[in-house]
């Protein structure tokens, strides 16, 4: 077989070699990209319930108004950890993807949980609040929009694992590198007390 013949054979083999390599690339950066969009999409998810809740506090801190005229620190307490969490989440929706705009979110969500924590244990004292038609109808509203929360925020977990897990296994790792695909934060609980939804009995 004359040389100029296995030099085209070799030359045809190595091409061949490139574009698996290249087709194999591919489809592992298409893989992170797909897992890295699932995730986003998880957290616009939680991020449609955060809103809702936080339109619903100002409302329930409206009505309670009246009734807790003398509790002026609780209420104002309530309102600005609602605020430093709306805040908090602009940003979050704003870049899923940055794990410390996440953990900024996870801390002002645990601000507001202990807020709205002692919002309804004082609420407890007031029976005339208690009965009040707006403030029932308020409240089912919010423990209905937390377990949204928690659902929501279950499947931005799992979607963030798949995520993380591809991009940390070889080969992938090596692409995730090369192309800055970043770790995901998980949207994790932190303190007990967000272990379970605002708990109300109205």
């Amino acid at each position: 077989m004359p040389a100029s013949t296995i030099l085209l054979i070799l030359l045809g083999l190595f091409v061949f070699i490139l574009i698996v390599l290249g087709l194999y690339a591919m489809g592992i950066y298409n893989a992170l990209v797909s897992l890295r969009n699932r995730f986003k999409n998880a957290f616009a998810q939680i991020d449609v319930q955060l809103k809702r809740r936080y339109d619903l506090i100002p409302n329930l801190v409206e009505t309670a108004k009246g009734y807790l005229k003398h509790e002026r620190e609780t209420l104002e307490a309530v309102i600005q950890a609602r605020n430093g969490a709306a805040s908090a989440e602009q940003k979050a929706a704003a870049n899923p993807d940055d794990p410390s705009a996440i953990k900024s979110l996870m801390g002002a969500e645990t601000a507001l949980t202990g807020a709205m924590g002692r919002f309804f244990a004082l609420s407890e004292s007031y029976p005339d609040l208690k009965a009040n038609q707006n403030m029932a109808q308020l409240t089912e509203e919010l423990t209905s929009t937390e377990n949204k929360v928690a659902f929501a925020r279950q499947g931005y977990n799992d979607s963030v694992m798949a995520y993380n897990t591809k991009r940390e296994s070889f080969p992938a790792n090596i692409f995730a590198g090369i192309f800055n695909f970043k770790e995901a934060q998980m949207f994790e609980i932190t303190e007990e007390a967000e272990r379970e939804a605002v708990k109300v009995s109205f």
